[in-house]
């Protein structure tokens, strides 16, 4: 029988199948960070239980640490408490811990590509939504509850029934100055952040063909934006240049081996979708969010929509316009910033860093605006250096902070105060996600170095050379 992508995946992980009920489902790799995973290590000691396989267990501390004096002591004392928690487990465990201090700390879903943990084929969780970015190296990549953390520690193993199939398909060729992060956001503004849920997307077509390894995380990252149980993109020639030689890749052959299961994960020709969209990629451009959630989307060169051209019930609608104060009708490009924020899983990396830097070289940042550059590892901030971006970044005003979750979820000191607004390379644009009261724009790296520069909101393609 003909099978997807996510078929072959997940149906070569499951352990057992319960009538009328979930699967239980192998994990290869769990990811664990500060927040999620101190209630589950004790829900483990509650029980007698012990942790199965610690070696496929990876810990980071990412959502909580501070972007400046990361030598001081953490000042918030819940933080500092489930910081020290995090690394107290680790050690009770034996789980690979990269804390506060160590050279390959960084947020989760930036620090695991990086050093080879997420591979083709594998299953991934962790107690993070979006932990769908490992989907982009065909990985079955979900996030999870803490309720989940601790059954996969004690486990390797998840209960889950299996979604619905959806294919993506993005054809054509990208315009000027449109990223993947405009790719999708596009997609979830035309789903709404409902429109895939009970589904596993997989991203297919010339778009993402094209795209390198770190444009297909952001889109992987963002499935759970639209409602999805995760995203995965085929494995293909890219995708082994880029895990190839990682620290914990398989070597000599081991690696010749893998790469035999590798290219066996892609989807067949006539395999069946439950549900299959087609978009144009010509016709997308450099998006901005203007609502209270990310499928409220528009090209940037739009004027926000009325309430009746739009789903759902005007007065929510009307709700989350006034909590932007905006109004139907409204220009995008001019509205007045206060804050600017480069980085989180989505948009951490270095190539998020390099798109950032084409925009502001030469230039000065607006003096309305205070920025918040945040790389998403130590090895980005390496990068960053390496190639000459920080002095194009500094010369231009701008000053890089130290890796971290930081303004994307404000659980930390970066948080965006009441009532301002900010530009954001981030996931989510919930009311107070970056601090309570804030007010939050997402858009692409590009379109942040724009406005960064501006004070305003502005098309990147009007500063690109």
């Amino acid at each position: 029988m003909s099978k997807t992508l996510f078929d072959k995946v997940w149906d070569s992980h499951v352990v057992r199948k319960i009538e009328n009920g979930p699967d239980v489902f192998f994990i290869d790799r769990h990811f664990i960070h500060e927040v999620t995973s101190p209630v589950a290590f004790l829900g483990l000691k509650s029980r007698d239980n012990t942790v199965l396989y610690p070696e496929r267990t990876f810990a980071t501390a990412d959502h909580n640490t501070p972007t400046i004096n990361q030598h001081l002591p953490v000042e918030d004392p819940l933080s500092a408490n489930q910081l020290k928690a995090l690394e107290e487990n680790a050690a009770e465990w034996g789980i690979s811990h990269w804390g506060l201090g160590h050279q390959k700390n960084g947020i989760v879903h930036v620090v695991g590509p990086e050093n080879g943990i997420t591979l083709p084929g594998a299953t991934i969780v962790c107690g993070d939504s979006h932990t769908s970015t490992h989907g982009a190296f065909g990985a079955i990549a979900f996030g999870i509850g803490t309720s989940e953390v601790e059954m996969v520690l004690s486990t390797q193993c998840i209960m889950q029934p299996k979604p619905k199939k959806m294919r993506i398909n993005v054809n054509g060729k990208l315009g000027f100055g449109v990223t993947p992060k405009d790719v999708a956001l596009y997609i979830i503004s035309k789903l709404t952040t409902s429109g895939a849920t009970g589904y596993f997307v997989e991203y297919a077509g010339d778009v993402f063909r094209n795209m390198t390894m770190e444009g297909r995380m952001t889109v992987c990252n963002l499935s759970i934006e639209m409602g999805a149980r995760g995203g995965m993109i085929a494995p293909d020639a890219k995708t082994f240049e880029y895990i190839k030689d990682k620290p914990l890749t398989p070597k000599g052959a081991a690696w010749d081996t893998a790469m035999e299961y590798w290219n066996t994960l892609k989807t067949d020709e006539d395999a069946v979708f439950d549900k299959e969209l087609t978009f144009d990629g010509a016709s997308i451009e450099p998006m901005i969010t203007y609502g209270t959630n990310p499928g409220m989307g528009i090209g940037i060169t739009n004027n926000i929509p009325d309430a009746t051209a739009v789903e759902g019930g005007v007065a929510t609608y009307k709700k989350s316009l006034g909590y932007m104060d905006f109004n139907e009708g409204d220009a995008m490009i001019g509205k007045k910033v206060d804050y600017v924020f480069l980085g989180s899983c989505t948009n951490g990396r270095i190539e998020d860093f390099r798109a950032f830097a084409s925009i502001v070289k030469g230039k000065k940042k607006a003096d309305n605006i205070t920025a918040w550059l945040v790389p998403g590892s130590h090895e980005v901030e390496d990068l960053i250096k390496k190639e000459g971006l920080l002095d194009i970044i500094t010369e231009a005003g701008f000053t890089l902070r130290e890796p971290g979750c930081s303004a994307c979820l404000a659980m930390n000191a970066d948080k965006i105060p009441a009532g301002k607004l900010a530009v954001s390379t981030s996931n989510r644009n919930f009311e107070g996600r970056q601090g309570p009261g804030s007010r939050t724009l997402l858009a692409s790296p590009l379109v942040a170095a724009a406005t960064a520069v501006t004070g305003v909101v502005t098309d990147p393609r009007t500063l690109l050379t």
